[in-house]
């Protein structure tokens, strides 16, 4: 089953959504997204905390509108 996890639910207003078949992939697309659009040059422990608390499972045939992965 997909994993997400949406940016909003860490930074109001920001419409990334990352996806990826596990938390690490995720996780992983999360990372460059916070280097890349939120300046982020390093993620502290307690911000990868809630974002691994924020990844949800995604049930098949979910329609998600979301940006592509690689834009922000």
């Amino acid at each position: 089953m997909a994993r997400e996890l949406r940016c909003a639910d860490l930074m109001p207003g920001c419409t990334f959504v990352a996806q990826g078949e596990d938390d690490s992939e995720v996780m992983k697309k999360t990372a460059e997204h916070a280097r890349t659009v939120h300046k982020m040059l390093a993620i502290s422990m307690g911000v990868e905390q809630k974002a691994r608390a924020a990844i949800r499972a995604v049930q098949p045939g979910e329609t998600r509108s979301r940006l592509p992965d690689s834009t922000g």
